[in-house]
């Protein structure tokens, strides 16, 4: 049964996108105990946050994401393997007005995650390829950024990938941040 709140709750169109492997599409209610199930794995949350999220913390992230769409036009896609149909990440652009310096605010700030049973298949370099086809047409003058953990070699492989290159390191909620830039 679908929860009270949501009979009357307004539509928010997110574009469905597609890759060989994986369907990139808006968050969905059933996502919730799959997210929290890889929000709660050591590998998963280790460069992010480095600690568990609660189901409520992942609620309110998922919120966030079909936020971003509904005030901004443009936001976070949950990604579905095909293969299987199950969530395993997501990947998108936001605009979090982090407490930066240097800042990000009136960037469009990238970010992808990948459930770790899928490491290493190229899921993160196809959902963030498709992403990027998908934002920089529709915001063709708009500086992309993305910040990641130091001691994530993966992630900035991907970025770098994509034509990301660091521009600072500092520091967020205590933890060291390298901050990136795209050039097209």
């Amino acid at each position: 049964m679908m929860p009270l709140s949501l009979l009357n709750a307004p539509a928010v169109t997110v574009p469905e996108l597609e890759t060989p492997d994986l369907l990139l599409r808006g968050p969905r209610v059933a996502d919730l105990p799959e997210f929290t199930a890889l929000s709660n794995d050591p590998v998963f949350y280790r460069f992010l946050g480095n600690k568990p999220q609660s189901e409520e913390e992942v609620w309110r992230r998922m919120l966030g994401q079909l936020g971003h769409w509904a005030m901004f036009g443009y936001g976070a896609w949950s990604i579905e393997e095909k293969a299987t149909g199950r969530y395993c990440g997501s990947v998108g652009f936001f605009d979090f007005q982090r407490n930066l310096t240097p800042s990000l605010k009136g960037t469009l700030e990238a970010g992808w995650t990948i459930a770790p049973r899928l490491h290493g298949r190229g899921y993160a370099s196809q959902a963030v390829q498709t992403a990027l086809r998908w934002i920089e047409p529709r915001f063709p003058q708009a500086r992309i950024t993305c910040i990641i953990d130091p001691g994530n070699e993966a992630s900035l492989n991907v970025a770098r990938k994509f034509g990301f290159h660091e521009f600072a390191r500092t520091t967020y909620h205590n933890e060291p941040i390298v901050l990136l830039e795209r050039t097209r």
